[in-house]
Parts: C-alpha cells; sequence; structure tokens
C-alpha cells in the first residue's frame, strides 16, 4: 500500500493536470473569440445575442454534466479495481446516453427554447438574434453531449493527452471557421453557430478514434454487461444525483446572465465579456480537478487511504498555486483582456467597473473547485446534490439582499458568496469521506 502512494508524486499529477489545463485554456479561448469576433461588429447586441444562445444551449447540455464527471468516478473506481468488463462497459453505457439526450433536446427545441425566452427579458433585436443562433446549433447537440462520456472515460485512464488532442483539434477548428464565416464571409451570428456545428461533430469522430482502445477486445459490446441491473442501477444513482446537482448549477449561472440583462443590454454584454475570465478561472482549476477525479477514483477502487490522502494533498497544493497565478494575472491585464474582446466604447466602460469581482473570483471559488473534483472521484454525488441545495439557496438569499440595493454589483457579490457557500458545504463533508476509505 505504502509503495502505491509512493508512486503518486507531484510529476504524475502535473502529467494528469497539464494537458488539461492545456486544452480547456482553448475553451474560453474560443469563448473570447466568438466575443471578439462578433465585438468587431460594434454594437452590443450581437455579443449579447451569442451570449444567452450559447448559455441556454450550455445549460441544456450541462445537465447532462453528469455523463463526463459520473463516467470519471465510475471508469476510474473499476480500473482501481481492475475490472476491466465494467470499465469497457462503461464507455459504451455513456456513448448511448449522450447520443439519445441529444436527439431528445433536438426534438423538444421549440418548447425548450421558447421556456429559455420566458425566462430571458432581453432586447427583441438580441433576441431575435439569439433564436438564428439556436436554431443551427442545436443540431450538434448528440455529438456534444457524447462527448462528454468519450472525455470522462478518458480522463479516468490518466489519458489527458489524448483529450488535449481532441480539444486543440475541435476548439482550433471552430476558432479557424469563426474567423472565416464572420470577418471574411460576413455571415454574423450564423457564422458563429455554423462553425460550432462543424466543430462539434467533428470533435465526435476524433473522439471515437481515440477510445478506440475501450473498443478492442469485444467487451465493448458485452450486452450482459452493458446492461447488468446492479451497475445500471448505480450509475443512475450516481447521474441522477450529479444532473440534479448539475440542474441547480447552472440555474444560478444562467440566472446571473438573465438577471443582468434586466440592466441593459451594454451591461449585459459587458457581463458576457467578464464571463470569459470566469471560464479561464474554471478551465485551468478543472486540470487539477480532474486530476482529482482519476487518483480519488482509483485509490476509492483499490481501497487505500494512504493514496486517497495524498491524492487530496498533491492536486490541492496545485490548485492553489493556479489561484494565486490567476488573481494576479486578472489584476494585472483585465483591462487589456476586456479590451481585446470587444470595440464598444460603451461596453469596455462599464465592464471595467465590475472587473474587481472578477480578481476575487479565483480566491473565492478554490475550495468548491477542488472539493467537486475529490467529491466526484469518490462518487459521493449524494453529498454534492445536497450541499448544492444549501449553496443555491445562500445564492438566492444574496440577490434579495443585495439585487434591488446594488445593482449589477449586488449580482457579482452573489455569484461569489455562492462560490464560497459551496466550498464550505462541501468541507464539512470531507471528514466522512476520507473515514469513509479503507484503511492504509
Amino acid at each position: 500500500m505504502a509503495e502505491l502512494a509512493q508512486r503518486l508524486t507531484h510529476r504524475r499529477v502535473l502529467h494528469i493536470a497539464i494537458p488539461i489545463v492545456l486544452s480547456n485554456a482553448t475553451v474560453p479561448i474560443l469563448g473570447a473569440v466568438d466575443t471578439g469576433v462578433i465585438g468587431q461588429l460594434g454594437a452590443a447586441a450581437p455579443i449579447g445575442a451569442v451570449g444567452i444562445g450559447a448559455i441556454i444551449l450550455s445549460s441544456l447540455y450541462w445537465v447532462f454534466g453528469f455523463l463526463r464527471m459520473g463516467t470519471t468516478g465510475l471508469t476510474a473506481q473499476a480500473i482501481g479495481a481492475k475490472d476491466s468488463n465494467e470499465t469497457a462497459a462503461l464507455l459504451s453505457r455513456s456513448l448511448m446516453i449522450g447520443i439519445g439526450a441529444g436527439v431528445a433536446i433536438i426534438l423538444l427545441q421549440i418548447p425548450l427554447f421558447w421556456a429559455a425566452f420566458k425566462l430571458a427579458p432581453a432586447s427583441s433585436e438580441v433576441e431575435t438574434l439569439a433564436v438564428t443562433y439556436l436554431k443551427i446549433r442545436v443540431f450538434s447537440a448528440p455529438a456534444a453531449i457524447a462527448l462528454y462520456g468519450i472525455t470522462g472515460w478518458l480522463i479516468a485512464h490518466e489519458r489527458t493527452r489524448a483529450v488535449l488532442i481532441l480539444q486543440f483539434w475541435m476548439n482550433g477548428l471552430n476558432i479557424v471557421l469563426d474567423l472565416l464565416f464572420v470577418l471574411t464571409f460576413h455571415w454574423g451570428v450564423e457564422g458563429v453557430a455554423a462553425a460550432t456545428f462543424i466543430a462539434e461533430w467533428s470533435g465526435l469522430a476524433l473522439g471515437l478514434y481515440l477510445s478506440r482502445s475501450g473498443f478492442s477486445g469485444g467487451l465493448w459490446r458485452n450486452w450482459t454487461q452493458i446492461f447488468d441491473r446492479i451497475k445500471l442501477r448505480r450509475m443512475a444513482v450516481v447521474n441522477g444525483d450529479i444532473m440534479v446537482r448539475s440542474v441547480m448549477l447552472q440555474a444560478a449561472f444562467t440566472s446571473f446572465l438573465f438577471l443582468g440583462a434586466r440592466f441593459g443590454d451594454t451591461t449585459l454584454a459587458a457581463n458576457q465579456v467578464l464571463l470569459q475570465f470566469m471560464y479561464i478561472t474554471a478551465y485551468a482549476m478543472d486540470g487539477f480537478a480532474y486530476a482529482a477525479e482519476a487518483l480519488i477514483g482509483q485509490s476509492l477502487g483499490a481501497r487505500n487511504r494512504m493514496v486517497f490522502r495524498r491524492s487530496v494533498y498533491l492536486t490541492s497544493i496545485w490548485g492553489g498555486a493556479i489561484t494565486i497565478v490567476l488573481t494576479s494575472g486578472f489584476w494585472l491585464l483585465g483591462g487589456w483582456g476586456i479590451d481585446v474582446m470587444t470595440t464598444a466604447p460603451d461596453v469596455r466602460l462599464e465592464a471595467r467597473q465590475y472587473l474587481p469581482w472578477m480578481v476575487l473570483a479565483p480566491l473565492a471559488g478554490v475550495a468548491c473547485w477542488m472539493l467537486d473534483g475529490i467529491f466526484i472521484g469518490a462518487t459521493r454525488t449524494g453529498d454534492m446534490r445536497n450541499m448544492m441545495l444549501i449553496s443555491v439557496i445562500v445564492y438566492m438569499l444574496s440577490l434579495w439582499a443585495l439585487l434591488g440595493s446594488y445593482g449589477n454589483h449586488g449580482l457579482w457579490a452573489s455569484m461569489l458568496l455562492f462560490f464560497i457557500a459551496r466550498g464550505i458545504t462541501l468541507g464539512w463533508k470531507y471528514p466522512g469521506l476520507e473515514a469513509s476509505v479503507g484503511k492504509s
């Protein structure tokens, strides 16, 4: 057992995390390019439309984020337990769920988008452009959601270089097509949507190739294993808990953008620009949270408390270091980043007013991001669900207390309090998690 802990080094953590950080870096860059390319039109409405359209689809897709998280935790535990049959079956199950969920979104797009816009009090110009965007992008939903399962399966195997290749290809292609369709062909919002549609389907094809080891030996089509009642029940419980948790999380983020829209198109656009910094923070932290998921899951599968503790320690040390880098970067370069993402003078001025909140965001969120990774790897999803409920209540009470008096500043303050509440509540549950791991 001690030998296993010794093999868990800083180098191994970085081997898992750095490709994820690099691959995730392409995602906020993509968001910044989407915003920046549309921002070259010199108007607030197209920026807001792409922002609202993207967050509506992201909110729908992230409801199925359980597929990425649940697949990582369950697969890592199967690897730790040396259960190759279940490891292969989990890949097949995740693909079936992902494709089925995407088809359901396509079929239900009219009521789903109608409900979303009922919740979004944006101007008619923004809503019209957002509908145009959504009608194109929704048809890549099966690919986008199935990729969650593939990514989770690769992370559990510590094959994060493959994830880097996948994300680099998909987001790189998206950026190239953004520039081509919008700046050269002048397709506007439609061009941004078409670029993402093509990139997501090509990403699914590449993802299937990168996970081809899961299809060797015929275990992936062992239908008895795939539809094993006990395994399916456990997967359903884990995924169901994560889905409920994801719905609450996305409700909070979606309400943030929608409530910001009440302050006008300029504030909506400013918040959308600043959210790119938020995404940078989340994706950088995800590298080490994902490393925690894989390593924690494997230690749980092997029932090794020593490895569990060392996994928590090493990944958290690196998560804290990234937090310091991000906070310093936003403080020093935030104004420059705003200017890069939009040429609209009113949006630039508005975004600078709220930039200090983004400087504080990494400090407020580091605990919740790292603890999310730990609890996902351990598949302690019931705790994640319950603590998210408490945190959402804190967020709603903060909005009630702060929004009327402080406007958009109150909105940002409520979001940071939401992060802090998530960290505190999961931290409260951590001792019980550690105590449940097999003796070292």
